[in-house]
């Protein structure tokens, strides 16, 4: 988790687009959203946040191989406070371990 977040940045996610439309309800919570194709609006009183993501080559560790999806994160009429809030539960639910 980071301490802060831009209105505007881009993540590489380890995991296809299936997984992430699978995990991306409850990462939003209680905000509204509608899925657009490639991308989505989440409505985050009092401004919102446009997603957008695209399937990159996967990315290979000697013979490990593993799915990239590069994700753009656009907020709007949200000030810093409000964007460390939604990200940090956003963050949480977006986590995946191993071991």
């Amino acid at each position: 988790m980071q301490s802060s977040y831009a209105e505007q940045f881009q993540r590489d996610m380890g995991c296809t687009e299936r997984e992430w439309l699978g995990w991306l309800p409850a990462a939003l919570g209680d905000n509204a959203w509608q899925l657009d194709g490639s991308g989505a609006r989440v409505d985050i009183a009092p401004g919102h946040l446009q997603l957008r993501w695209e399937a990159q080559p996967p990315r290979v560790i000697a013979l490990m191989r593993m799915p990239v999806l590069r994700v753009s994160f656009a907020f709007t009429g949200l000030d810093a406070a409000q964007r460390y809030a939604f990200m940090k539960r956003f963050d949480l639910y977006m986590q995946r371990g191993g071991g």
